[in-house]
């Protein structure tokens, strides 16, 4: 047996669970709990709209069904929502003045899964606007602060983004799974920032519909938990075909928990040349030494591979991703919903102004980027040949895995920067998602596990990443890597 003899012990999620059903809890004790350490840690700006009366209802619910005997997979499980998940009844903002007093009325597929397992949903949590970053800070509520950060003496960090608040959320103890959403590392980078687990799957395995899109071709949605046991616990519920979403994967009828009871036999692990040599910095020799040794602990092989095209990835997701961004974010003009300018005198100057006021700078950065790229001229000089590169990387992704099962790589050049550190040049922001985009591009399932922390005590994350449509044995060996890392 390659993998460590013992299997991943129950994560804080899966136990819960257990003591829910067993009576040892109940979720109208638990969840206030929740609410309470919220209040005590709202100095941390995690949730942008709590919903206490609706988790203090569903928890009431969720005992009912427990005492009947009909618990559903995660009855009374304390979850919190990344802010661009449309939610019935309940604001729901993507972090932007543009959409700070938007209320659906419908549900997105992802969150109406976790409903119908009987999960509590807590509030939903803060972001960058519209996903657009690596650090809350364009959040227009104002940034998250990183829990690891506290009790080091290093003032306020970053929690990464753009689904800071998620892993904020989960690190502060917050909730016990968080939903999140992943354009070019999006769940990932948090995750590694804030010493959590996050999971970004393959393209298409958890359906898109209701959630405020970025980049259509690349945004997807994933978990944020403390283990990988906890994330397999939530992509049992959310994972599979959606008729709604036409970019949906057909259904394979997932069983994420159960595979992390089989784990993968004498595993290749690759290692890109051209990973190593990309933003080299004291943080990544860390991980790039962890994840050596835990490879020789689990008793996989080392097998070097090539992707010569992975240091074009970066400009080219940003081609790609503004370009969709400024279709995406057409809508918001002021007429149909969202915030609307006073003071106009003509329908010109209505657009100008709603647009101008609603959106942050950040994102007028994007769409203004995104527009050239798309203008007459400049399509195939840029769009065009982004998306020749995007099909170049993934052609080399899959013949890296011809050779090897996985690939090895850090998910963040550094670990967690104190807010306003990045703020002077956007490109310095752009870098940190270099050992993430190209996943994106090629669609692939990945995740970051905490495996070691740096000089300052702060978490440092391995991204482990599978073929397309490997979400389930990736998760096998995520457990592994977590159980490995441990004994480190």
């Amino acid at each position: 047996m390659n993998a460590p003899d013992r299997g991943p012990a129950p994560g804080p999620a899966a136990s819960y669970r257990e003591n829910l059903k067993s009576g040892a809890e109940s979720a109208t004790a638990a969840v206030p709990r929740f609410l309470e350490a919220a209040e005590q840690k709202r100095h941390l700006n995690i949730y942008i709209t709590e919903t206490p009366e609706q988790a203090l209802e569903q928890a009431r619910r969720s005992d009912e069904r427990i005492a009947r005997g009909e618990a559903r997979p995660l009855e009374g499980l304390p979850v919190a929502v990344k802010d661009n998940f449309c939610t019935t009844g309940i604001r729901t903002t993507a972090g932007s003045r543009m959409l700070e007093n938007f209320v659906p009325a419908y549900e997105s597929t992802v969150t109406q899964r976790l409903l119908d397992a009987g999960a509590v949903i807590l509030g939903k949590v803060n972001m960058d606007e519209f996903a657009m970053g690596s650090s809350t800070e364009s959040s227009h509520f104002g940034p998250s602060i990183n829990p690891a950060g506290e009790g080091l003496g290093l003032g306020d960090l970053a929690p990464g983004g753009s689904s800071g608040g998620s892993a904020a959320a989960i690190a502060a103890d917050l909730a016990l799974a968080a939903l999140g959403t992943d354009t070019g590392g999006s769940i990932r980078q948090p995750a590694s920032f804030c010493g959590v687990a996050g999971f970004k799957p393959t393209y298409g395995v958890c359906s898109r519909w209701g959630i405020i899109a970025y980049g259509s071709s690349l945004d997807q949605a994933g978990v944020f938990g403390k283990t990988v046991s906890d994330i397999a616990l939530v992509m049992d519920v959310i994972a599979g075909e959606d008729p709604k979403d036409t970019t949906s994967a057909p259904d394979r009828g997932w069983g994420f928990e159960k595979a992390l009871s089989t784990p993968p036999e004498k595993l290749r692990i690759g290692i890109a040349k051209e990973v190593v040599e990309a933003g080299s910095t004291e943080d990544t020799e860390l991980v790039w030494n962890a994840a050596r040794k835990i490879a020789s602990d689990m008793n996989a092989e080392l097998v070097d591979v090539s992707i010569p095209t992975f240091r074009y990835a970066l400009p080219a997701y940003y081609v790609i991703a503004l370009s969709e961004a400024s279709s995406n974010l057409a809508r918001y003009d002021g007429v149909r919903y969202g915030y609307r300018a006073d003071n106009v005198d003509d329908i010109t100057s209505l657009y100008e102004k709603s647009r101008g006021e609603g959106f942050g700078a950040e994102v007028k950065r994007r769409i203004m980027l995104g527009t050239f790229s798309l203008s007459s001229g400049y399509y195939d000089a840029y769009y065009l040949r982004a998306q020749k590169v995007r099909q170049k990387i993934a052609d080399e992704f899959a013949a890296a895995f011809n050779a090897v099962d996985f690939l090895f790589m850090p998910t963040a050049p550094s670990a967690a920067f104190p807010i306003g550190s990045h703020s002077v040049d956007p490109v310095e922001m752009y870098l940190e998602d270099i050992f993430t985009v190209p996943i994106n591009l090629a669609g692939l399932p990945a995740i970051s596990v905490p495996i070691v922390k740096n000089r300052q005590d702060l978490p440092l994350g391995l991204q482990i990443v599978g073929r397309q449509m490997s979400d389930e044995a990736l998760l096998a060996t995520a457990a592994q890597v977590e159980l490995a890392a441990q004994g480190n």
